[in-house]
This record gives structure tokens, sequence and C-alpha cells, in this order.
């Protein structure tokens, strides 16, 4: 990410991320850096060769538009790139259009590949990687979606979400070399195995959560 324009950084830090405050916890900037990171993480670890401007600004819009319709929020998201003025100082318009597709095509459940490297990129980044974060972001969505559900009906649907993208047969795609990754779908596939475990786990770490959150 050092290799990224500093202008570019600091343009998209002063007028991309504070609209993140409008996305619910599971698609605030919290999970934006991380996408970033994880982006970053695959363009190393897989040593692509790609221009890490696009890189970080696919990154960084894919979720903006999530608030507005989570159902359609991909395609939100990159007309919202595709309006804003001020990346023309920074991409010719073959670019735009490069980080525009990237952005259409990184939702998980997306019926066609992503169309290029830069998409592949950041629809793998965008999976969760870690067990902890698939409980805390399933919780979190599920309670935007529904606020009136019970804690039971969230975990309940949680693990059903789960395992219809992570399962065996689950949906979610990913395009690179990621050892991050294939620990991290081991893990949840043994957690699945047990919907009662899986509910219990959750239970336990989301009030770990609000504790924190309380404390705060």
């Amino acid at each position: 990410m050092n290799s990224v324009r500093e202008d570019l950084k600091k343009y998209i830090e002063e007028n991309v991320f504070p609209q993140y405050a409008k996305n619910e916890k599971a698609h605030n900037l919290e999970h934006i850096l991380a996408v970033i990171e994880r982006s970053f993480h695959l363009v190393e670890e897989n040593q692509l060769e790609v221009n890490p401007d696009i890189v970080y600004t696919v990154a960084a819009y894919h979720d903006i538009g999530h608030h507005i319709d989570p159902k359609n929020h991909e395609k939100i998201s990159a007309d919202m790139m595709v309006q804003d003025e001020g990346l023309k100082d920074f991409f010719d318009e073959e670019e735009l259009k490069t980080i525009q597709e990237a952005i259409e095509d990184h939702r998980a459940s997306s019926d066609h590949e992503p169309r290029s490297i830069y998409g592949k990129i950041v629809s793998s980044a965008d999976r969760n990687h870690t067990v902890n974060d698939c409980l805390k972001r399933t919780y979190y969505y599920g309670k935007k979606l529904n606020p009136e559900a019970t804690d039971d009906e969230l975990f309940a649907r949680a693990y059903d979400v789960l395992v219809d993208k992570f399962g065996e047969n689950g949906y979610a795609k990913h395009y690179f070399k990621d050892q991050n990754y294939d620990t991290f779908l081991r893990e949840l596939r043994d957690l699945l195995k047990n919907k009662d475990l899986f509910i219990e786990t959750q239970r336990k770490y989301i009030e770990q959560l609000k504790e924190g959150d309380s404390n705060e």
C-alpha cells in the first residue's frame, strides 16, 4: 500500500471514508480498511502485477452505497464512484471504467465472475477471513435488516446464511492463493457442522462485543 499515491489516499480519506458512517457495523469503515489491507495482502502473496492506485480505490469505494440499498449496493456504489468528479484528477477514462466494473462485480452472490483482476481482488478480499468476523458481521447485518428480531432469531439466520455462503457447496468464490482464507474456511466449516455449537459460540462473542461497547 506504500506505493499508492499519497495525494489519492488523502483525497479518499477526506472525501470517501467519512461516508461510511452511514453504513451499519458490518459495512462500516472498519470493514473497508480491512478489505484494503486484505487486497494488498493478496497482491503480495500472489505477486500480482497491478496498479496499486486502482486496487486501493476499488476497495475504498466498494460498499459506499450499502446504506442506500443493500440488495443493489454494488451498482449504487459503482455509480457513486463514477459521479465523483475528483477521481478524474487521478485516473483516465479507461481506468475509471475498470474501477467501476470491479465494484459492480465484487458481490459474492453475483451471477458472473469479475471482469478483471481488480474485481477478483476486491471480491476475494471482501470475503470474511476469520470466524469472529463472520460472527460479528452476520449478527449486525441481520439486525440492520430486521431490528425487531430477537438474538435467537438473528443467530439462527446467521447460521443459515453462512452455510449457504461458506458451506461445502457455498456460493462464495475466492480467486487467489490465500493461506489465511484456507485456514478460516476449515475452521468455519468445522463450527458449522454443529448448529447448537455455532449459535452458542456466536452468542458468547456478541455478548463480549456488546459488553465492550457499553464500557467505552
